[in-house]
């Protein structure tokens, strides 16, 4: 891990550095079945907005880890994850109505970001 980041002080609940590998190996994998059978079931159908929604949700989530670690900016990081947040719930309500299973498998990745939305507001807080 990153020095800065290990002289932070931690809020509660945060998990150690080993889990974050093999949680986002699981979550992505899941994130990628996700849009593959939304898209399978929209055959083409998709508004343009959604597509914009998925980028802006992709970038966000491709960017907050540069944002936290890299330029060690926790407020930046949190108004990412916030983006995070609002797009990923857009796009579970979406794909629900689409393919149901699409839209399950982003749960476990909700819960996990927004963990990690309490995380990065208490490391604001905190430090």
């Amino acid at each position: 891990m990153n020095p800065w980041y290990e002289n932070l002080q931690k809020p509660p609940l945060t998990p150690p550095g080993w889990v974050f590998g093999p949680v986002w190996t699981v979550l992505y994998l899941m994130i990628a079945l996700s849009i593959f059978l939304f898209l399978r079931s929209s055959r083409g159908n998709v508004e343009v907005w959604i597509y914009i929604i998925l980028g802006v949700h992709m970038i966000a989530n491709f960017a907050w880890s540069g944002l936290f670690f890299g330029l060690e900016s926790l407020p930046w990081a949190l108004v990412d994850i916030l983006i995070l947040d609002a797009t990923l719930l857009i796009l579970v309500v979406n794909f629900w109505g689409v393919n149901k299973a699409s839209s399950i498998l982003l749960w476990p990745y909700t819960l996990w970001v927004l963990f990690a939305t309490y995380l990065n507001a208490a490391y604001v807080v905190l430090n």
